[in-house]
């Protein structure tokens, strides 16, 4: 009976004898793309720089869309004349690009101006799980006002797509200072 006792003690004294379990720690996804190279696209209106990777599709004569095969992403363009309602059209960007605070975590706005080119906009960065993770305006202030949301074909989930979101955005930085009005 003794001899049993610690046999079975002498067991479970070797079975609970493990590695303690630490945390692992916190950690991205690395995703690595190809190096942008740019390519120019010429609408009716205007013209502007964009990633190869982007394959550019026109809806109708004021819709357009690049599409990001490899990062399962759209980039929706919008374009508008202004008809003595740019400050409709500036408020309904600047509404639809905060229609994402419920779901984001911050959204930061960095405004855009070239007076070389008369083009005057802003950038808004969404973080966090939000549809859309980038919108952005540009206009000259008098003819024409371009808008632009970026949207990935997946349930949002920021730490998943913020290497592509990140990629992206850096492709829209590239849209609106390459951005130039045709008359």
């Amino acid at each position: 009976m003794l001899l049993r006792s610690i046999m079975i003690l002498a067991l479970i004294f070797l079975l609970s004898c493990e590695d303690e379990v630490l945390p692992k720690p916190k950690a991205q996804l690395r995703l690595e793309y190809p190096e942008a190279k740019v390519t120019t696209y010429e609408a009716d209106t205007f013209q502007f720089q964009h990633s190869t990777l982007a394959n550019v599709r026109r809806e109708n004569a004021s819709s357009y869309q690049l599409e990001y095969p490899m990062m399962k992403g759209t980039l929706f363009l919008n374009y508008k004349q202004v008809d003595n309602d740019l400050e409709v059209l500036l408020s309904d960007a600047q509404k639809f690009a905060y229609e994402h605070v419920v779901k984001a975590d911050a959204i930061f706005e960095q405004p855009y101006i070239n007076p070389d080119d008369r083009v005057y906009g802003m950038f808004y960065e969404v973080k966090g799980d939000a549809a859309s993770q980038a919108q952005f305006y540009v206009t000259d202030s008098t003819r024409h006002f371009l808008t632009g949301s970026l949207y990935f074909y997946s349930k949002p989930n920021y730490d998943s797509i913020y290497p592509a979101a990140i990629y992206l955005q850096e492709d829209i930085r590239q849209l609106m200072e390459s951005l130039q009005w045709k008359e």
